[in-house]
């Protein structure tokens, strides 16, 4: 069943690779200001240092925000920006993109949800995209291999 779905997602990412995603003018421009329609940066605080959502990236924010509309269906974050400190209390990886804010996790139990929110995210050219049983990881982390899906445990 996943060498099905994964099989259905590579198709889906060649797909989207050849979409131009538009997004609209969320940033106005010679602005710092950050429009963003679905979410607010303290979404993606770290537990241990409020207000460091603003450490995320813009462009990657506003991809996320887009993909939302496209989803139509609510993205809860449950994790987005993290501190080096905070990284290593979960166990998260060492040199991990949330602490670079390039990256978070979105919470999905259930099937059509999953596909929802994985195949918006492709839509905007999120393609760097790990699959848990309750949460979606995505990131744009360019230091990193690109168009890829992988699997938690």
């Amino acid at each position: 069943m996943w060498l099905k779905c994964v099989k259905n997602l590579l198709k889906k990412l060649k797909a989207a690779k050849s979409i131009k995603p538009t997004i609209s003018n969320l940033v106005e421009p010679n602005s710092n200001t950050l429009n963003l329609k679905y979410f607010t940066l303290s979404e993606f605080d770290s537990p241990d240092q409020p207000g460091s959502g603003s450490n995320m990236d813009h462009k990657f924010l506003e991809k996320l925000d887009y993909a939302r509309g496209n989803a139509g269906i609510p993205f809860k974050i449950n994790a987005g920006y993290r501190t080096k400190e905070w990284n290593l209390k979960i166990g998260g990886r060492v040199g991990s993109s949330h602490q670079y804010g390039v990256a978070c996790d979105i919470h999905c139990n259930g099937s059509r949800p999953r596909a929802l929110i994985i195949t918006a995210l492709l839509e905007v050219g999120i393609t760097r995209i790990g699959i848990g049983k309750t949460f979606i990881h995505c990131d744009v982390d360019n230091k990193k291999d690109q168009d890829v899906f992988w699997l938690y445990k």
